[in-house]
């Protein structure tokens, strides 16, 4: 199978329940894929108008407890970086494909290129710290997006599997395997307390997922471990940037 069938079919042995695509070469056969797979398992697959509505629902899924993710290309993760931004600073666990071509602008659709390794650090503003795993197989296409899954969900933060249109659409065999280990993010429980970002000894907050009877407030302004918004204090700003970076 291809890179991108790859990642598509070890996206859903993560546990992936939400898609939400637009299509733009050469990622667009993972949108193709988990239009008739994710269905097959009881997804949901989301044809969106562009790829700031894509980030965005996948930010909105994930607070509802899914496990979501969307695939893009250079131009369309340049689009998505304000919310990039936004997911770091709410904690919110998401994966983006990101299958890079030549650039910039509109550039060479068809066409490999690795000039965006430096976008996925340095795309938003602030100082956060976004998760990249890169394949250089077919078989670790599959493999690395069940760990960029398992590493969004224990860190609470964006994860990043990162090919080019060479890996994407190249063709090799893919050991599936029995054993994989799929972590799920903790969950603050329908019967616990406290804010959306308390913070624990792991520095990493139980997720108070939307509908479990928490009142949570999440906001990309600088807040508190309630969620309250913070922007004039100074110490709040220093704390929660260190935890952003160290956890």
């Amino acid at each position: 199978m291809q890179g991108n069938e790859a990642s598509s079919e070890g996206a859903i042995d993560a546990g992936l329940t939400f898609f939400a695509g637009y299509p733009i070469t050469p990622s667009t056969e993972i949108a193709e894929r988990m239009v008739t797979r994710l269905p097959q398992v009881g997804g949901v697959f989301l044809q969106m108008e562009d790829e700031l509505a894509c980030i965005s629902a996948i930010i909105g899924a994930s607070w509802t407890g899914a496990k979501s993710m969307t695939a893009t290309s250079g131009p369309g993760f340049s689009l998505m970086q304000e919310s990039i931004g936004y997911a770091s600073m709410t904690e919110t666990p998401i994966v983006i494909a990101l299958v890079m071509r030549g650039g910039p602008s509109t550039g060479q659709p068809t066409r490999a290129s690795q000039a965006d390794i430096m976008q996925i650090k340095w795309g938003s503003h602030g100082d956060y710290q976004p998760l990249a795993l890169v394949p250089y197989s077919v078989q670790e296409c599959y493999t690395l997006t069940i760990e960029a899954f398992n590493l969004s969900e224990k860190y609470r933060v964006p994860a990043v599997i990162v090919t080019d249109a060479e890996i994407a659409h190249m063709r090799g065999p893919v050991n599936f395997g029995d054993k994989i280990e799929v972590i799920s993010r903790k969950e603050l429980g329908i019967s616990g307390t406290g804010g959306a970002y308390e913070v624990p000894d792991d520095m990493v907050p139980p997720f108070p997922t939307f509908g479990h009877g928490h009142k949570a407030f999440i906001t990309g302004m600088t807040h508190d471990p309630k969620g309250h918004i913070a922007p004039e204090d100074g110490e709040v700003q220093a704390q929660m940037v260190k935890r952003l970076n160290d956890k």
